[in-house]
Parts: structure tokens; C-alpha cells; sequence
């Protein structure tokens, strides 16, 4: 039979005592093997939970998997991964390339706060692009800076999508050939189609500034706004390369006074 606490009861309330309901055997185990298994499956739950939120977060905000995208569809940029962990580079390169893609992955990685090892894939592709349509590189790399700042899943209000913001309805011809609208989002088909889009821009017009600002859509603006920001970037990339070159050309030598030639004394025969 329960009792009532004399202090509860001066307050209008009653509480019963009804006794220790925790078994003697269970009770006894204290901070024991019971407490230890309980602590764990606790933690192992909340885990559980936490992963799947995470996993919810990724798939709202990354609907189309662009970090396995990325991989599998650059197949001739990612080799297998290396024992050390470190990220795999292109193959294929020479050292003169290698040390062209660092100089620029490096600038792009720094001024658009990007992953280095993305730039540096990314810099690759477009010189590869660039060989395949006949285009510099570096504007294609320009243009991705103006369009997206390296954001392979930016997206405008007119519906622009991807690296080199390609509005899909305006081309599915061309996108059709990497599986439709949904590969605007792939690195490789969208800069190849931004490639290709340049390239018959170009063509079309035989002028440069005037591809560029049909491109962006914007030939009405009679001030070349867009071509100058393009041409401006490409300006900077052009002078990244050139500080690295001048980083690792070797120091001209120094010339003192113990190197100045010394004089040939005659000869006794003179």
C-alpha cells in the first residue's frame, strides 16, 4: 500500500510511493554490461538518424548526384585513386601541360574558392574541349567563370543551366546526344555543348565579341558588357600563366666583381 508524502500533502498534491519496480536483478547490474549495451544501441540509433537526414539534405540540393556524375563522366580524368589517397590526376599529361593545368587550377581555385583537385579536372577538360572544337582553352574557361564561377549545378532565372549556363530548350538537339535535357547538368556534355554552341556563334559571325554577346543574349547591349567581362578573365588567366612561367624560369646569374674576365698577359714569344 503507497503512502503519502506529509510535504506533498501540505500543498494539495499526493504522491504515492509504490516501491522499487525495477527488478533486483536488472537493478544490481548498475553501470554493468546492461548500462554499457544500452549506451551503445542509444548511440548507434542516433547515428542511424543523423546519416539519413544528411542523405535527405544531399539528395533536396543535389537532385541529379552531380558528385558521381562528376566522376563517371570524366572517365579519361579520373584514374583509379592511389594507395596514398592522393587524388588522381589526368592521364596522359606531359610536364609541360601538368605544369600549365596546376598555374591555372591553381588561379581559379583561389579567386572562385573552388576545390583545387576540381579546377585542375575541370582546366583539363576544357583544354581537351578546346582541341576538339578549335577554340582557346582559356576562353572556355573564361566564359565557365563569367557564367557559373565554377558552379556545376548554377542555374538562372531564365532557366540557364550548368558551367556554361546552356538553356536547355534552346538545344536539345545537341544535348540529345548525351541523353537529353537532364546531361546539361554533366561537366563534359555541358561544356562541350557550350563548346559547340560558341564555336557555331563564331562561325555565323566571324567576329569574336559579337559571338560572345550572342552567347549571353545580349546583342542589344551596345556597350559589349559581357564580351569585355570574358575578355578581361581570359586577360587574367593568360597572366597567371605567365607568373608561373616567370616563378620557375631559373635566376639570371649574378655578375661580380670576381667574374669580370681577367686580362691575358702577353706572351714571352710576342
Amino acid at each position: 500500500m503507497g503512502t503519502t508524502h506529509p510535504k506533498c500533502r501540505r500543498k494539495g498534491k499526493i504522491v504515492i510511493r509504490v516501491g522499487n519496480i525495477i527488478p533486483p536483478a536488472i537493478s544490481s547490474l548498475g553501470d554493468g554490461r546492461f548500462v554499457r549495451c544500452s549506451r551503445k544501441l542509444g548511440s548507434v540509433v542516433a547515428l542511424t538518424a543523423s546519416v539519413a537526414a544528411l542523405l535527405l539534405i544531399v539528395h533536396q540540393h543535389d537532385p541529379f548526384g552531380f558528385g558521381q556524375t562528376l566522376q563517371r563522366a570524366l572517365p579519361e580524368m579520373f584514374a583509379s585513386t592511389t594507395e596514398t589517397g592522393a587524388h588522381p590526376r589526368p592521364a596522359a599529361v606531359n610536364p609541360d601541360e601538368e605544369s600549365r593545368y596546376r598555374a591555372l587550377s591553381e588561379f581559379v581555385a583561389r579567386r572562385y574558392r573552388v576545390s583545387q583537385d576540381v579546377a585542375y579536372d575541370l582546366v583539363g577538360l576544357a583544354h581537351n574541349v578546346g582541341r576538339q572544337h578549335a577554340l582557346d582553352p582559356l576562353l572556355i574557361i573564361a566564359v565557365i567563370a563569367i557564367e557559373s564561377r565554377f558552379n556545376p549545378i548554377a542555374e538562372s532565372v531564365a532557366g540557364a543551366k550548368g558551367l556554361m549556363q546552356i538553356i536547355p530548350r534552346y538545344h536539345t538537339d545537341k544535348l540529345e546526344e548525351y541523353g537529353g535535357e537532364k546531361a546539361v547538368f554533366d561537366p563534359v556534355a555541358n561544356v562541350k555543348v557550350g563548346a559547340q554552341i560558341l564555336k557555331e556563334y563564331l562561325r555565323l559571325t566571324g567576329n569574336l565579341g559579337i559571338a560572345l554577346q550572342m552567347y549571353a543574349g545580349a546583342l542589344g547591349d551596345t556597350d559589349d558588357q559581357y564580351t569585355s567581362k570574358v575578355l578581361n578573365e581570359k586577360n587574367r588567366l593568360q597572366q597567371a600563366l605567365l607568373q608561373s612561367v616567370a616563378r620557375s624560369a631559373p635566376a639570371a646569374p649574378i655578375r661580380t666583381v670576381s667574374a669580370r674576365p681577367q686580362l691575358l698577359s702577353p706572351s714571352p714569344l710576342e
